[in-house]
């Protein structure tokens, strides 16, 4: 990596004060109060942003950080409300026609869309325009705890359980139907509480109950892809097929494990603040969104996640 000595050719500086605005690398000695300083990349941080106006668990998510909608999901029943994030915090949207929790959902806060869900099992389709849910054409298989991603007019469907029984179907939606895509490969229980990612064309699907499993698609056909390096079910998911991102969840306990997935592979990156499962997501891999779930009671809580952040450190020999 590239430092600030090599920038610029200088040795490490003594001075009173730490500079207002330093570089990646940059090493100073603050002699006022003797400490050895550097500003350098923590990776992947999580922060506190505004509460949910309802808690709740199993809600879709769409959108980005400074632009997302909320959606379902369950208090102790099934509920229809919608919320609209502005990057500080939540205010009401128009209420889904269909209570539901467990669905799926895409798109953006303008441009939304919300599929399937619990409960009873549903295969009904909704449109969001910023403020109205309209009806959209219905799935070929109702289910729930089902994989997502994509947009309004293009999107994705996989997995889930079709009550009685788990499915490995994918179904793809183009603004007004849905057509059958290629099934996954996972079976059994596998099939449900896993999170998606990426577009209709370059998904990304993994996580399910019990495992660690990833899958590629490529607008027809599922290829694996690398394990997560944490097993685990009803985690949320941002970003795209070659710059995913896997949060929370549940394995023996709720965890804030967060994972960053570069087409090839996971690699860990730091936690959520509020460990918790059932939650939903939205974004991209550098700046994603996180709100909503349970760990044991339903929460409000959204953590905003940017990547790289930076901050002055002190130095030490340990």
């Amino acid at each position: 990596m590239t430092t600030f000595k090599d920038i610029r050719g200088t040795a490490i500086r003594s001075v009173s004060s730490d500079p207002t605005n330093p570089e990646e690398g940059q090493i100073w000695y603050n002699n006022t109060i003797g400490v050895l300083k550097g500003y350098r990349s923590l990776g992947g941080v999580w922060a506190a942003g505004g509460s949910l106006t309802t808690a709740r668990n199993d809600l879709g998510g769409a959108g980005t950080q400074t632009s997302a909608l909320g959606f379902g999901g369950s208090t102790t029943v099934a509920v229809t409300n919608t919320e609209e994030y502005n990057g500080s915090t939540w205010g009401p949207g128009g209420n889904l026609a269909t209570a539901r929790f467990g669905g799926g959902g895409a798109g953006t806060q303008t441009a939304g869309l919300a599929f399937g869900g619990n409960f009873p099992v549903t295969n009904a389709t909704e449109e969001y325009d910023g403020s109205i849910w309209t009806g959209g054409g219905n799935m070929g298989t109702g289910r729930y705890a089902l994989g997502s991603c994509g947009t309004q007019t293009a999107g994705l469907a996989f997995a889930g359980r079709a009550q009685p029984a788990t499915t490995n179907a994918t179904e793809e939606y183009d603004g007004s139907a849905w057509t059958a895509g290629g099934n996954m490969a996972r079976t059994g229980n596998a099939q449900i509480r896993l999170a998606g990612a990426g577009i209709q064309t370059a998904a990304l699907g993994f996580g399910g109950f019990t495992v660690n499993e990833t899958e590629e698609y490529d607008g027809s056909a599922w290829t694996a892809g690398g394990n997560l390096n944490t097993s685990r079910w009803s985690l949320a998911g941002a970003g795209t097929q070659t710059a995913g991102l896997g949060f929370g969840g549940y394995t023996t306990a709720a965890t804030g494990a967060t994972e960053e997935y570069n087409g090839t592979s996971w690699t860990n990156s730091g936690n959520l603040a509020t460990a918790r499962w059932e939650l939903a997501g939205c974004g991209t891999q550098t700046s994603a969104l996180g709100f909503g779930g349970i760990n044991p009671t339903n929460l409000a809580v959204t953590e905003e996640f940017t990547d790289p952040t930076f901050a002055v450190q002190k130095i030490t020999t340990s």
